[in-house]
């Protein structure tokens, strides 16, 4: 297969919905996945993987049980394995994330929140 660029932009115009992180593309075990987040996700922990949010447009925080970290467009953060976190936008802001295959959105956490994997645009 030839390699193609993927672009961003366009791939977050074929979605609207929050919270559900739909996959661009694949890299060994590793998927990197397009969410658009607006509002509170759930506290939840991912006890196997870190976890990479790369924020592509907007203002993404992220809470901790010890404080919050805010990120801009431009700026990512990688939560480590096993680390409580719950994301949170004021206004739609769009966000890369790069984990393994088949984490779930949620953790260990149950929530109507927690998206259906392997969900392609």
């Amino acid at each position: 297969m030839k390699p193609s660029a993927i672009n961003l932009t366009d791939k977050l115009a074929q979605f609207t919905d929050h919270w559900a992180p739909k996959v661009i593309a694949e890299m060994n075990n590793y998927q990197f996945k397009l969410v658009k987040i607006q509002g509170e996700f759930v506290w939840h922990s991912h006890p196997d993987t870190d976890e990479v949010f790369v924020v592509i447009d907007g203002e993404l925080n992220i809470a901790f049980r010890d404080g919050v970290v805010r990120l801009n467009a431009g700026e990512m953060v990688v939560v480590p394995k096993g680390v409580e976190h719950k994301p949170f936008a004021n206004r739609e802001c769009n966000v890369m994330l790069i984990e393994p295959k088949g984490v779930i959105n949620t953790g260990e956490a149950e929530s109507t929140l927690t998206a259906e994997n392997d969900i392609w645009i």
